[in-house]
């Protein structure tokens, strides 16, 4: 059985994921890209036992639309300020973290 370092838990109940996203500064905004096109940026999320990619990935499903990870912020094509907030809160984000 594996048993994470951190917490000392089975890696199937493993809770540093959960307890390093309710620590995380999240902002969220919207910038005007190349052609006046919207994007929205999320960014504040910096600790290293949270997948950027595997977030970045379900918000592009759950949203509908394209995106990217650059730079430790995920990029989301369009204007998805209120959706994008919800979507994190559901993912487990404390939703006061959030602006």
């Amino acid at each position: 059985m594996n048993i994470c370092p951190k917490c000392g838990l089975p890696k199937e109940a493993c809770i540093c994921e959960t307890l390093a996203k309710e620590k995380q500064k999240i902002h969220i905004r919207t910038v005007k890209k190349k052609y006046g096109k919207l994007a929205t940026v999320i960014s504040g999320i910096e600790d290293k036992n949270i997948d950027l990619e595997k977030i970045a990935k379900r918000l592009k499903s759950e949203l509908a639309c394209g995106g990217t990870v650059k730079n430790g912020k995920i990029e989301i094509q369009g204007e998805h300020l209120k959706r994008a907030k919800e979507k994190l809160i559901a993912m487990g984000f404390a939703a006061e973290t959030i602006e």
